[in-house]
């Protein structure tokens, strides 16, 4: 684990704070349409319910399809992200090529079960039509201090997955405190993740603008020194105009304009699409497409 030797990884709790105050201070207005377009454009459209079936996840490719027709000046998502078992119907039904296809896997959302076994399951989504996949670091043996595994799990699946955009997902609701979630940012970097991802969205709290921060920061100390640019997702909450616009200012203001596209920066979300379009065409608040 060099990358852990070759990084500071304690975190000043009071500079986070200070930051994010300025950060703050200088939010852009929800009233800029073409801001709320942009961050629209970034949102990986989430469906992760024990309830989920065929019949919903083609409703929405349905309404994705269907997006530039009815509204003609909106871009389409950065990806359509869901079960594994489900990717083979994105698959079928998505008919917008700028639109990926995302899967959790690897035993999602708990990370609790073999690595052959997340392996097996993050292979089969792939086969099914995958562009991205989004995993959960192993939470537990990463409390546990059992670095070398989680460094190891990370990077054989990237391996398996090759090509496959490989998001890693912190679960920041569950690590300990700032220096924590830096220090998993740093790990899941070097062991091999294109993007490092907040929360599952299962536990809480979710994303947080504290954690959004330190990943951030981490993400900028990697490329500082190496050149190499990781992307960035938070989710977890993210449900109105004004939170997702605090993320990307977040973005913007620590990482820079490189960063604000799809290729570096995801909003993991569901309900936020449909918030961000009620604001763009001023509808009713319980406006609702998707």
């Amino acid at each position: 684990m060099k990358i852990l030797s070759d990084f500071n990884h304690i975190v000043d709790a009071e500079e986070v704070d200070h930051l994010l105050e300025k950060i703050r201070s200088k939010l852009p207005s929800t009233s800029d349409k073409e801001l709320l377009k942009k961050i629209f454009s970034l949102i990986d459209l989430t469906t992760l319910s024990e309830r989920d079936n065929i019949e919903n996840v083609s409703q929405m490719c349905e309404k994705v399809n269907l997006l530039g027709e009815s509204y003609p000046s909106m871009p389409v998502v950065a990806a359509i992200c869901v079960y594994p078992e489900l990717v083979s119907v994105v698959k079928e039904k998505l008919e917008n090529p700028l639109v990926s296809i995302a899967s959790v896997g690897g035993g999602f959302p708990s990370s609790q079960t073999f690595t052959n076994i997340k392996i097996m399951e993050i292979e089969q989504a792939i086969e099914q039509g995958a562009e991205e996949i989004d995993i959960v670091l192993p939470v537990g043996k990463f409390l546990m201090g059992d670095l070398e595994y989680v460094e190891y799990e990370i990077q054989i699946i990237k391996q398996r997955v090759g090509p496959v955009h490989l998001k890693v997902i912190l679960e920041t609701g569950s690590l300990q405190d700032y220096s924590s979630i830096r220090k998993a940012s740093l790990l899941a970097i070097g062991a091999g993740a294109n993007f490092i991802k907040t929360s599952t969205g299962k536990v809480s709290p979710g994303a947080t603008p504290e954690a959004m921060v330190v990943m951030c920061e981490a993400i900028r100390d990697y490329y500082n020194r190496t050149g190499k640019k990781i992307g960035i997702k938070p989710a977890g909450g993210i449900s109105n105009s004004e939170t997702a616009i605090l993320y990307y200012t977040i973005v913007s203001e620590i990482l820079g304009e490189d960063w604000l596209h799809r290729d570096r920066f995801r909003i993991g979300a569901s309900s936020l699409a449909n918030c961000l379009m009620a604001d763009i065409f001023d509808k009713r608040p319980d406006f609702g497409y998707f």
